[in-house]
């Protein structure tokens, strides 16, 4: 069925979560292949300090989307470019990551490691009690002597990649292009609003909601990317389409690197944010903030779930995990023409 004829239905969790006061506000997107599109709103853009109503238009703070609209679209561009290769060190970028030690694992890990999160370094550190001068941040990040341990998904991984870009570009990543409806210095009155944040002292609206990410300057490789939904469903259907990446570059985003991961995406997995009537080849991601983006190529459909989950605390259940899921089995029920209870 297409996205106008279903996107009603296909709300309705998310009506029913901002009713219930889980969530403040959420957009649901819904593309195909052909670029129809259909898009639903509800609930608020805030709620404090004032409350205002979220529209189509409202730009969200799009979290660890960033790692894959951005930082993976930039490597893999890159990529085809001739610039780098996927399993080059990031030494070829970065000469001088852990330049007082020649030997050090940081030095042999490779762009394909990184983005496919198969590496020795640690989930997250909380790199902004250190300070806020960006380039000591940075240094910090290529001169620490991270702990090791097992491959888990790593916020370090993609910081590693936007320093990697920041080299190869010449300027860092708020000064870079990006295509329309995206941005890492929105107008904050086009935001929603995320927390009431008691180390910043104030509810963040319009600048990142990752304390790392602000520290660094207001972007990193792993979050700093605002969009509208608009701006998510035009992405998503330049990769149902193929029009975005080259043909090896779509391959290595759809290609399991382990068992839930792709080079830059989460792969389908029972169990998963996109629910499990998704096709084995859909990937995905989601953000902190409570945003998420789903791709599956085997039915040419693609949805986005917005939200602004995190307003004014993230300190509560909101019950996102099980919303993701019964939006993404709900929409691909209502797509496959399947009735919905």
């Amino acid at each position: 069925m297409a996205p106008d004829a279903i996107i009603a239905e296909a709300f309705a969790p998310a009506a029913a979560s901002v009713q219930a006061g889980d969530i403040p506000g959420a957009v649901l997107g819904i593309v195909t292949a052909d670029g129809a599109r259909a898009v639903q709103w509800a609930g608020a853009a805030q709620i404090e300090p004032v409350r205002e109503s979220l529209l189509r238009e409202t730009w969200f703070d799009l979290a660890s989307l960033t790692k894959v609209i951005f930082t993976t679209t930039c490597i893999l561009k890159l990529v085809e470019d001739g610039r780098i290769g996927l399993d080059d060190p990031l030494t070829v970028a970065i000469p001088d990551l852990r330049q007082y030690d020649m030997g050090a694992a940081e030095r042999r890990l490779t762009f394909r490691q990184c983005l496919a999160h198969q590496t020795h370094l640690p989930a997250v550190e909380p790199l902004y009690t250190y300070g806020q001068d960006a380039n000591t941040l940075r240094a910090f990040i290529l001169q620490r002597v991270w702990r090791s341990g097992p491959p888990v998904y790593s916020d370090i991984n993609f910081m590693l990649l936007g320093i990697a870009i920041e080299c190869l570009a010449g300027k860092p990543l708020i000064e870079q292009p990006l295509p329309k409806d995206f941005s890492f210095r929105p107008d904050p009155k086009l935001c929603a609003a995320t927390e009431r944040c008691t180390w910043r002292d104030r509810v963040i609206r319009g600048e990142v909601h990752d304390e790392n990410a602000f520290a660094l300057g207001g972007a990193s490789g792993h979050a700093g990317l605002f969009g509208t939904i608009d701006g998510v469903l035009d992405f998503a259907r330049s990769l149902l389409a193929g029009t975005s990446l080259a043909p090896e570059s779509l391959k290595a985003i759809r290609t399991r690197e382990s068992a839930t991961r792709t080079v830059g995406w989460e792969a389908s997995h029972s169990g998963w944010h996109g629910g499990d009537a998704c096709s084995d080849g859909t990937i995905g991601h989601t953000g902190f903030t409570g945003t998420g983006l789903w791709v599956d190529f085997e039915r040419g459909l693609a949805w986005s779930l917005l939200t602004n989950r995190v307003h004014p605390t993230r300190h509560k259940d909101s019950g996102i995990l099980a919303l993701r899921r019964a939006t993404g089995e709900r929409v691909i029920a209502l797509f496959d023409g399947r009735a919905q209870s």
